[in-house]
């Protein structure tokens, strides 16, 4: 059986769960709420902890809820227009690259430890640059695992929208990385 130790959350926990957030939300500062605002959830809902799961998993639970709720709350204030995406050939009827219009081979494998650090960074930087829709409907996909149905659920769109979403922000991140990460012109890479 698991317990907690609040006392020790801030020095075991904040900065693992501030990395997770950030590389969610983007904005220090609204990871640092996010976080905050997780911790005192977790304290208001302590006595209720069955100690099925570890104080760490627990936690981590809280605050994926926490970033879902922002997203959330974000996707009402958005009122964008979603217009079909039309014949774009880039994608097969699955939402996998069409045979030809893959990316690059990014050699991601052998790559260092620093080569890796930069690619987040300018990933992170790319992922910021999306539409915020776009933006919370790939970080629900692709970051938190959530389903289709539960994407569009939490953003109050409809699945037509949400594959528009989806193709969008993957042609986006494709093409700021490639320019910005995959630079043709730079043959280290």
């Amino acid at each position: 059986m698991n317990t907690l130790q609040p006392g020790e959350w801030i020095n075991n926990y904040a900065d693992a769960l501030y990395g997770y957030t950030l590389a969610r939300v983007t904005d220090s500062g609204l990871a640092q709420d996010i976080v905050q605002d997780s911790f005192l959830s977790a304290w208001k809902a302590k006595d209720g902890f069955k100690g099925e799961a570890s104080e760490k998993s627990w936690l981590f639970s809280i605050l994926k809820h926490k970033i879902i709720d922002h997203y959330r709350k974000k996707a009402r204030n958005i009122l964008v227009p979603l217009e079909e995406a039309g014949n774009d050939d880039h994608f097969d009827g699955k939402g996998h690259w069409a045979s030809g219009r893959e990316p690059g081979d990014w050699d991601m494998e052998n790559s260092s430890a620093l080569d890796r650090k930069e690619f987040y960074t300018i990933f992170n930087g790319c992922k910021s640059k999306l539409q915020e829709l776009q933006q919370a409907a790939f970080v629900m996909k692709y970051m938190e695992g959530l389903e289709a149905a539960e994407i569009c659920k939490v953003l109050g769109i409809t699945p037509s929208n949400y594959w528009v979403l989806i193709h969008r922000a993957k042609l986006q991140l494709r093409a700021c990385l490639e320019k910005n990460w995959i630079n043709p012109s730079n043959p280290s890479r």
